[in-house]
């Protein structure tokens, strides 16, 4: 189980101390950075002026959002960022959800499934540059039919040629169906708020996606589980548990309607749905402090790793047999050298499990600090 490190999103301005917090993740070894985009920063341009600083560490964005570009502009950037980091581009996908879909980019959300299909089969296609890219999809036709537009449209070719063919795709999934879908038609999976309680339903949806897994994508042993996870270190669980509550109560309240919160229901299926009650009550009352305070020390605890070095470390064999395969913390940039050193020294305690276990060396990167 590696390390990777998560700069977060924006808020009115870039995240303090994200620069030298990637350098450092490069500096200490880590296996990767990522970005993630809403609706107000991208997820590229930082990844790319940020990563232009390192040397060792893969570049991935968690996530770039399949409504915001088109899926051959999505294409177009991987293979730009591979090319000049020199092959250590990792492409995130996620379907965001219906208040940004369509309060932001102005399209309609229902069946982001198949929409997702649709977009990384011409991912695939751009990459592998055998054919000019066609697809006649019920949200992506390509070229447009002669009776749209001017009528002039062509299929067409990459005019680079990418550095690698394969270059990873890897997709935000909460849902059951949409993990099993990640574990079919991608090479990784991001999974947001993973619990060891629930890695054997992971594993089973994961499974149901490999049954139906292309013979022509990476094989099932090589695919990755790189979970966002916040890390605190502090002076006991409790006080580290405080530094979570806002991130927990602004997912489970926030960020998405009631009735439609992907991110709550994952946090149901944990079994806080109580919890989850009042802190979305909370939260669409205006009232954040009282959202963040309902959120149960359990549940961070479910979700993150939180307390002291010692209570950190007795946390990290239930993580260490999941089907985890990068835990990418979410944490102050100071603490990164503190948790680095942390997980690495655990290391040698690791046992060996049956989880899916990336393959490292297909991609060029280093492996990195290990659980």
């Amino acid at each position: 189980m590696r390390l990777g490190y998560h700069t977060g999103y924006w808020s009115a301005g870039p995240p303090p101390g994200a620069q030298e917090a990637v350098r450092a993740a490069d500096e200490l070894g880590l296996d990767s950075v990522w970005t993630a985009e809403a609706y107000g920063s991208d997820a590229l341009t930082p990844l790319a002026w940020w990563g232009a600083g390192t040397r060792r560490v893969r570049l991935g964005t968690a996530i770039a959002q399949i409504s915001a570009r088109t899926p051959t502009a999505a294409a177009m950037a991987a293979l730009t960022l591979d090319h000049l980091s020199g092959g250590r581009f990792v492409l995130g996908l996620g379907a965001s959800g219906p208040q940004v879909v369509e309060g932001w980019y102005g399209q309609p959300y229902p069946r982001p499934l198949a929409r997702t299909r649709e977009y990384v089969a011409v991912v695939r296609q751009v990459l592998a540059r055998e054919a000019p890219v066609r697809l006649d999809g019920d949200f992506y036709r390509l070229p447009l039919p002669a009776d749209e537009g001017a009528g002039l449209g062509k299929a067409l070719r990459s005019t680079v040629h990418p550095l690698r063919a394969d270059l990873p795709i890897h997709l935000a999934a909460e849902g059951p169906r949409n993990v099993s879908l990640a574990a079919e038609v991608a090479d990784g999976w991001l999974p947001l708020f993973y619990s060891p309680r629930m890695d054997a339903e992971y594993r089973t949806r994961l499974a149901d996606g490999f049954a139906r897994r292309d013979g022509r994508l990476r094989p099932a042993e090589q695919f990755e589980v790189v979970a966002t996870v916040p890390v605190v270190l502090a002076g006991s669980v409790e006080e580290a548990a405080d530094a979570v509550r806002p991130f927990v109560a602004l997912y489970a309240g926030g960020m998405g309607a009631k009735g439609a919160n992907f991110h709550r229901d994952v946090l149901d299926r944990l079994g806080y749905g109580e919890a989850c009650d009042e802190v979305q009550a909370h939260f669409l009352a205006g009232d954040r402090a009282r959202a963040a305070a309902a959120v149960p020390t359990e549940l961070v605890q479910d979700v993150a790793l939180v307390g002291t070095e010692a209570d950190v470390r007795a946390q990290l064999p239930a993580w260490r047999s999941t089907a985890v395969t990068t835990v990418l913390a979410q944490a102050d940039p100071r603490t990164l050298p503190r948790i680095a050193a942390l997980l690495a020294a655990d290391a040698t305690g690791g046992a060996a499990t049956d989880r899916p276990v990336g393959d490292r060396t297909a991609d060029g990167a280093t492996g990195g600090p290990q659980a």
